[in-house]
């Protein structure tokens, strides 16, 4: 067999080998060429939203290391914080209203529940000397802050 007949041979393997790895019906070099490329588009389509995925995931586990849903709305005078938590947090309460301390709000109304799950409600309002204005972002971000601490020191325990 002549070299250039090698070559041919060769090139037409690589193409049904490709064929086969696509799963296209094509008879065409051209044809199974199309495919390919649809597939190979395919792929990195797939490999994007997967990368997306991982990305969502790790930036909510961040985040929010327990699954733990913290909701924050602006009242009047303060804010209402919502913290609910499946499972029961023994010593979550304590990191949670020293953040309020530290952000120098009162906790005007509360309402806790730490059996099987944990869950505060609480009405917390800035101290009357306060200068600097804080927002419900700011609170729900240091809430949230209290919730990653706490995670990470009651896993070394």
């Amino acid at each position: 067999m002549s070299s250039r007949g090698r070559k041919k041979a060769a090139l037409y393997e690589k193409l049904q080998l490709l064929r086969s790895v696509t799963n296209s019906s094509a008879h065409s070099k051209t044809s199974i060429i199309v495919d390919a490329t649809k597939y190979i588009e395919d792929l990195k389509q797939k490999v994007d939203r997967l990368n997306q995925d991982i990305a969502t995931s790790q930036f909510s586990a961040d985040q929010n290391p327990l699954p733990v849903q913290v909701k924050v709305e602006t009242l009047e005078r303060g804010f209402l914080i919502n913290v609910f938590s499946e499972r029961n947090c023994p010593g979550l309460l304590v990191s949670i209203l020293e953040t309020f301390e530290e952000l120098g709000l009162n906790v005007l109304d509360a309402r806790v529940s730490c059996s099987d799950s944990f869950h505060l409600e609480a009405v917390g309002g800035e101290n009357e000397g306060q200068q600097d204005s804080i927002d419900a972002q700011v609170v729900k971000q240091a809430v949230l802050q209290a919730i990653k601490n706490w995670s990470e020191s009651s896993e070394q325990e």
